[in-house]
């Protein structure tokens, strides 16, 4: 477990329940490349009875031969372990009393456990896998005390569908779930010290603006480069490792990629996101339980969000694009013929980034609005956050708000977020901009609530005429807070 960083809530119960004197049954999901199998393999190194990782499906040329590929690969695992049968199993029924048989010549009391890696791409069409592995579990597994059984998979809407919310015969069989997500900068922070990166938190929180805390990309950042350098590496020269990652992702974890896409590429278009009924319109997805399946799975992989704008209803959350890496890949890398191998060098000062910056930071708060809490002193407070944008008329203009906190103490905190190479300066232009925004804003709020506006920025706010305009300045450190 000395490789870790961070995990230690999920460590600490995979221990609990690795030490449990019951059969056990643990699902992990999350986002594709977010650490899942290294988790398993650091807390439970050592203790792994049989292992298996399921084949990915961007790697098969022949569509109608997966499931004889996943069973013939399924063999060989059984054959690694210690299995004495040279039969091949020609069913799933088959591979799992195969599994039956050969954890059942190992023995003893002794805690037993099953790692199955990628659960969902053994699933394949027709093969029956589902059924099978519920027979395997209900009919043997559940009654073996000394039994762990992990399974892993990055396609989340499977395993929560066909695991964690089984309606069937896995009905409430799943004993401990684990949604594993990306790190927290103050995780990054911790990878990139161990890893012997020197990044300053300026450039690490710039990091989380385009790999957001993805421990597999943070994986190729190299030493003695710079940030700008690294992406230059992994996003624009020949051969760059993550060029092609944005379509391996979406084919390796959904069965429907093109169709994830379009709605992702859809909301990459409008920071706050759309309908449900405006996504189906706009992508031209037929108003279906099928279409609602697809949003449910971008959400459970981490990819998208759904949030309540402030003043709109419940009953139509809009959806959102959140994930940093989607972002950064559609604004920047897809569809660019002509790729300059220093692309980000180049251009790390021009308007176009630093804009970019400023709204990549929004969502990094938005990702780290308990941190902000925490540093306002009202992580104890019952709150929620939003975005909110509304109209201008004829007489006024409209506004568009980075983050609301709406708290049950009767203060609403009203966050600019400001990405900023220095402290933050208030001219008097701004400080009447403020005012004319918290005017609005408190034209829908009830007469009992307070406005604190409250900025969150790098180096904090400089203090000058304006500078009251602000209740709060929360800075970058405090968001490297646990």
């Amino acid at each position: 477990m000395t490789q870790l960083i961070g995990r230690e809530y999920e460590t600490k119960e995979l221990l609990s329940v690795y030490n449990s004197k019951k059969s056990e049954f643990v699902a992990i999901y999350g986002r594709r490349r977010v650490g899942k199998t290294f988790l398993v393999d650091e807390v439970l190194k050592n203790h792994i009875t049989f292992r298996h990782a399921g084949l990915s499906p961007v790697d098969r040329e022949n569509n109608s031969n997966n499931m004889k590929k996943q069973l013939s690969h399924f063999f060989f695992s059984l054959k690694h372990h210690g299995m004495k049968s040279d039969k091949k199993p020609t069913s799933w029924e088959e591979a799992f009393f195969m599994l039956e048989k050969l954890l059942e010549s190992k023995g003893g009391r002794k805690r037993q456990v099953v790692f199955l890696d990628e659960l969902p791409w053994l699933d394949t069409p027709r093969a029956g896998f589902s059924t099978a592995f519920e027979g395997f579990w209900n009919t043997w597994g559940c009654h073996r005390n000394n039994l762990m059984v992990v399974v892993c998979g990055s396609a989340s809407s499977w395993m929560l569908d066909k695991l964690v919310n089984n309606h069937g015969g896995l009905y409430g069989r799943v004993t401990y779930e684990i949604h594993l997500h990306p790190f927290t900068l103050a995780e990054c922070e911790a990878y990139c010290r161990k890893s012997g990166l020197v990044l300053s938190r300026y450039d690490i929180v710039q990091s989380y603006m385009i790999l957001g805390g993805i421990p597999y990309y943070l994986g190729y950042l190299q030493q003695g480069k710079s940030l700008a350098q690294n992406i230059d590496q992994l996003f624009f020269a020949p051969g760059a490792k993550l060029h092609e990652e944005y379509d391996r992702l979406f084919a390796s974890v959904f069965s429907q990629p093109e169709q994830m896409k379009r709605i992702v590429e859809l909301l990459a278009s409008r920071r706050m996101g759309f309908t449900r009924k405006e996504i189906l319109k706009k992508t031209e997805l037929p108003d279906c339980g099928p279409s609602s399946k697809l949003l449910k799975a971008l959400v459970s992989s981490d990819f998208i969000q759904t949030y309540v704008p402030f003043g709109k209803s419940a009953r139509e959350p809009y959806y959102k694009l959140t994930d940093p890496f989607c972002i950064f890949y559609l604004k920047f890398v897809r569809g660019r013929k002509v790729m300059d191998a220093h692309f980000w060098m180049h251009n790390t000062a021009t308007p176009r980034i630093s804009a970019w910056r400023g709204f990549a930071f929004e969502e990094v708060c938005f990702s780290h609005v308990d941190q902000i809490k925490t540093a306002l002193g009202i992580q104890g407070i019952q709150s929620s956050q939003s975005a909110w944008a509304a109209k201008g008329d004829e007489e006024d203009d409209g506004a568009q708000l980075d983050m609301l906190i709406v708290r049950n103490d009767n203060i609403v905190n009203l966050c600019e977020m400001k990405f900023y190479g220095d402290t933050f300066s208030v001219d008097k232009a701004y400080y009447k901009k403020m005012v004319v925004r918290q005017n609005l804003l408190a034209t829908h709020l009830p007469k009992r609530a307070a406005i604190h506006n409250t900025l969150v920025t790098t180096e904090g706010l400089k203090y000058n005429e304006y500078s009251g305009i602000f209740q709060n300045a929360v800075t970058l450190d405090a968001l490297f807070g646990k």
